[in-house]
């Protein structure tokens, strides 16, 4: 018989930072087995349609995935772009709020009876960033996978009240595998930015692979903007169900 193919895509609550009620965006595959939990961390435009989109690839291929909204706090009923603007105009999401939201979804994941106790990250974008910041800050997680997170690293003067450590400080306290994808066209973070961020894993001895494609720039993966490459993205998701696949499906 051909092998059964269904999942389950819904909004959920989950106990975010101080305890706070957020919703999220939860998909699942149908059936039985246990399934490894993936956190999808949006980009800066929002918990929208085209990363929910990539929440139910994930339980396409057989994870059960959670997208926290970021933004919720700020604009709990507002359309992702103008929740994105509200929360880029109060300086963007606190990091410590975020570590919160990360350890929430994780907190749910655990829960879930059909959960497999492996537990990973993926951002986008500013996500991808954040997602920089949990595998450094985060014991809850098996893998991190890093898509083009601009401000990686940053300059004194670009730290600020929301932002007051750079990632990269944190680069010492990874202790699980970490995937990176990037485009070479991009300026946020530049190659050169990838370079250096590079330098300080390697030092530090984690456990990591970076992937560059050319020809490809920021936001590469999302097929609802002229960004969008097809032949880099398919591959890079090769690339990404590659390391869950060692990382989280073993």
């Amino acid at each position: 018989m051909p092998k059964y193919e269904g999942l389950l895509a819904e909004t959920v609550t989950i106990s975010g930072d101080g305890g706070d009620v957020i919703n999220a965006y939860m998909a699942r595959p149908l059936g039985s087995g246990s399934y490894p939990g993936v956190i999808v961390i949006h980009h800066m435009p929002g918990w929208d349609e085209a990363t929910k989109e990539i929440t139910r690839r994930f339980a396409h291929h057989g994870y059960i995935a959670v997208m926290p909204n970021l933004h919720y706090r700020e604009a709990p009923d507002a359309a992702p772009d103008d929740a994105a603007a509200i929360s880029r105009a109060a300086g963007g999401v606190p990091d410590d709020r975020f570590i919160g939201d990360a350890e929430g979804a994780a907190t749910y994941l655990s829960r879930l009876p059909y959960h497999s106790g492996k537990t990973g990250i993926i951002g986008f974008c500013s996500g991808g960033r954040q997602t920089y910041l949990a595998a450094g800050r985060m014991d809850t997680l098996d893998a991190a996978v890093d898509c083009w997170g601009g401000r990686v690293i940053a300059k004194p003067e670009e730290l600020t009240e929301n932002h007051p450590v750079a990632p990269i400080d944190y680069t010492g306290d990874i202790t699980i595998p970490l995937l990176g994808i990037f485009g070479q066209d991009d300026s946020s973070p530049s190659p050169e930015q990838v370079d250096a961020t590079e330098v300080e894993l390697k030092k530090q001895g984690v456990d990591y692979e970076f992937h560059r494609y050319e020809g490809a720039g920021h936001g590469f993966f999302a097929t609802d903007r002229p960004s969008f490459r097809p032949i880099q993205a398919k591959e890079a998701w090769g690339e990404v169900w590659d390391f869950y696949g060692r990382h989280l499906m073993d």
